[in-house]
């Protein structure tokens, strides 16, 4: 199984204790999932697709892309440019954002609709999100859509995460628009109801779920922090219990490790009940520790495929 992620990595700065304390690192909501799929299926082959700068900052980002198991073959490199950063301040586990990344080099990850083309003919699963959307000028949202819904008609499974950011849109009606666009082209909808409630006022999540079906999804699976995951699934609706979490530290990324949760069961064929059980217990040891790419124990890595 070949999985195929689309998106922006970026710079991170973390906070590590002190006031003034920061850790350098590497992050980005699709690249996040890449790095614990990677890591929680093995013999999944994931690839990451995007744009770099050519100075030494992007030639570390290609370095730990491929430490950390991930194809960089995909990776094109853009002259005179960089990547994207961003430092997170933490208040009681829950973390705010700070970005610089307005001129970054990902911006230009869907000029070549060749390169996406090849990139997604050579995949099974192709995953973006509603960020990598939002980072792109209108002609490159347009040909990434179009490429999509390409790939998904040749029979490539497509997911998406919506992943809210009004601070990168112009409106919220450009949002709301362009995340109905990538979601009119998946099979796969992976929607946070926290946000989907805030932006696109769903009184529930079984609202969110049935707004993703009926723009076009064969599976919804929404997210809905403590609260039990909703999920639907060729018609059928049902519910994933989750395990209150007695630890939290930092929510960055909690989202992120889910999808990646729920990707490495699909990939492997897994029941979808599985799947999203391994994805919640992922995501719980993520956010009790500090980060985006925290380590994992080999038992935090295993998935049940018979439950």
């Amino acid at each position: 199984m070949r999985v195929l992620c689309i998106g922006e990595c970026m710079a991170e700065m973390v906070p590590t204790g002190g006031s003034q304390d920061y850790r350098l690192g590497f992050a980005g909501d699709t690249f996040n999932t890449a790095w614990y799929l990677a890591r929680s299926a093995p013999r999944v082959q994931v690839s990451y697709l995007t744009v770099v700068g050519d100075d030494a900052i992007s030639a570390q980002m290609i370095k730990f892309t491929r430490d950390s198991g991930i194809d960089d073959g995909l990776i094109r490199t853009s002259p005179d440019k960089t990547v994207g950063l961003y430092m997170i301040s933490l208040d009681k586990g829950e973390r705010s954002f700070s970005y610089w990344r307005s001129d970054s080099a990902a911006r230009a990850l869907a000029d070549d609709i060749d390169h996406l083309r090849k990139a997604m003919a050579d995949a099974d699963v192709i995953y973006f999100s509603g960020i990598t959307l939002a980072i792109l000028p209108d002609a490159g949202r347009s040909t990434l859509i179009y490429a999509v819904k390409e790939a998904r008609a040749a029979g490539k499974e497509i997911a998406f995460d919506p992943n809210l950011r009004p601070r990168l849109w112009a409106s919220m009606d450009a949002m709301r628009d362009a995340i109905m666009e990538g979601a009119a082209v998946c099979d796969i909808a992976l929607p946070s109801y926290e946000d989907e409630a805030h932006w696109f006022d769903d009184p529930t999540p079984q609202a969110t779920a049935r707004r993703y079906m009926d723009a076009g999804a064969d599976t919804v699976i929404v997210k809905n922090g403590s609260g039990a995951v909703i999920v639907v699934e060729d018609g059928t609706w049902s519910e994933s219990p989750v395990d209150p979490v007695t630890d939290l530290v930092d929510t960055t990324a909690a989202g992120d490790s889910f999808n990646a949760g729920f990707l490495a069961g699909y990939a492997k064929g897994a029941p979808t009940q599985s799947s999203v059980a391994f994805a919640c217990n992922l995501a719980r040891a993520v956010v009790q520790q500090r980060g985006a790419l925290v380590p994992m124990e080999a038992d935090e890595l295993t998935l049940d495929e018979k439950t």
